[in-house]
């Protein structure tokens, strides 16, 4: 979850100099206090559904976008398609995991 955090962090104050805002002109935009874009910028705090709706229309860009990197210069799309295939193969080796550990523990039920 760390990760995600962090990256949504980045992404906003990214984004936020992008637009030359300062963190009162996107917290204005986005109807939120200074206090939380500072907070999540500072990665002391998570955000709601509503919050995320809010900050992504203040910075005119979708929702997913503000989860994946942004690198000056990079295909949205290609980062896109390069981070599903990521969490694919972290998904695949999740559920691989918790069907092995399923198949041990009832096969020890049936011994």
């Amino acid at each position: 979850m760390a990760q995600i955090k962090d990256l949504l962090a980045l992404n906003i104050k990214t984004l936020r100099k992008k637009y030359s805002l300062t963190q009162e002109g996107l917290a204005e935009a986005a109807n939120l206090s200074a206090q939380s874009i500072s907070d999540i910028e500072g990665c002391r705090t998570w955000v709601g559904d509503k919050t995320l709706e809010r900050l992504a229309n203040a910075l005119n860009v979708e929702i997913f976008q503000l989860f994946i990197p942004l690198h000056e210069g990079n295909d949205p799309e290609l980062i896109l398609y390069n981070r599903l295939m990521e969490l694919k193969a972290v998904m695949k080796e999740d559920i691989d995991k918790r069907l092995d550990q399923f198949y041990l523990s009832e096969k020890s039920l049936t011994q």
